[in-house]
């Protein structure tokens, strides 16, 4: 090499002078970011519930039956809760299986008033051939008030509940019809409702033959349960039967046992949209409420509105201290509450 030349060539550093390899520690596994995929969990049951809510308030039907006109005002929150009779939905083959004849009027079978507010949850049945004033339409039996009306597209529920509010001075601020099949797919959509049959009922009329004691009733049973009047109480024992019946199921409804089972969950959001005709004000979040409220019931008031004789005229005194409680929000004195 001449002189003065630079070598390329540089000797490797000693050992010492090298950077150290860093290695992971012995023994030490990387563990999963569970914190993290819980929140990203949570965060996506939370999307799904949402848009599931959505789903379900968008799909609900919906009708015009709060009058707009109305001028009536109480405190509190009142429900008029409907089961309507109608077949028109039913075909042939589900008139049979559940005996509901071939009528095409459209009366409203079942009529309850809820009340919720600052005193007890109250539920009052209606009779459904308490004579009332029908506006336009003179006295006749109460369930006739939403076939004069027209139907869902005339507006026979603003007529019923035009007729509650004359009758019993109380403000509607929500309302919610089911019809026969709603009872049926909504029940057997949360797996049936567990009940304390008071007493053995054979009634070929109403599809129902069942024992007495306690039992789960799916949606045909449960149907027939409420419809029958195949008993010494007649229509007494039949609201009795329908405000069990409604209690159980949105107890239910609104219990672990479905709220947290998406095999339950699902199938009820998906037959409640066409399960349930609501008020156009109304949303799924208000029947969320109402779900709710009924599960007060265990600590409310269940009754039927007081009678003077059979089913037909109301006891005028009892019934006005029984509403005029209601208007105040205030729990109904014991001698002002029916059957």
């Amino acid at each position: 090499m001449p002189r003065g030349a630079q070598s390329a060539y540089r000797p490797a550093p000693p050992p010492s002078a090298r950077p150290p390899v860093r290695r992971p520690p012995q023994g030490r596994v990387r563990r999963p970011q569970w914190g993290r995929r819980i929140r990203m969990a949570l965060v996506t049951l939370l999307v799904l519930v949402i848009a599931g809510g959505i789903w379900v308030d968008v799909s609900l039907s919906r009708t015009d039956a709060l009058p707009s006109d109305s001028k009536t005002t109480s405190r509190g929150t009142n429900w008029l809760i409907v089961g309507s009779d109608s077949r028109q939905q039913l075909t042939p083959e589900e008139r049979k299986r559940y005996a509901t004849g071939d009528e095409t009027s459209q009366l409203t079978d079942t009529i309850m008033i809820l009340h919720t507010g600052s005193g007890p949850t109250t539920l009052v049945s209606i009779p459904r051939d308490s004579l009332l004033n029908i506006p336009g339409h003179g006295v006749a039996k109460v369930n006739s008030a939403y076939a004069r009306g027209g139907g869902p597209d005339g507006g026979g529920p603003e007529l019923l509940v035009k007729s509650i509010e004359n009758a019993t001075g109380l403000h509607i601020d929500h309302y919610a019809e089911i019809g026969f099949l709603g009872v049926v797919k909504v029940v057997d959509a949360v797996g049936g409702v567990e009940l304390d049959v008071p007493e053995s009922i054979k009634d070929p009329k109403a599809a129902l033959d069942i024992k007495a004691g306690r039992q789960t009733l799916d949606g045909p049973t449960a149907l027939g349960y409420v419809r029958t009047r195949a008993t010494a109480s007649s229509d007494f024992g039949r609201v009795e039967r329908q405000r069990a019946l409604l209690s159980a199921l949105l107890d239910k409804v609104t219990g672990p046992s479905t709220l947290l089972n998406p095999f339950r969950i699902v199938p009820l959001a998906s037959q409640l949209s066409g399960a349930i005709t609501v008020d156009n004000g109304d949303h799924v979040w208000d029947l969320a409420r109402l779900a709710f409220a009924m599960r007060g019931l265990s600590d409310g008031i269940s009754t039927t509105v007081p009678v003077a004789d059979g089913a037909v005229h109301w006891d005028k005194t009892r019934a006005k201290a029984l509403f005029a409680a209601l208007a105040n929000d205030e729990a109904p004195p014991k001698n002002a509450l029916g059957p």
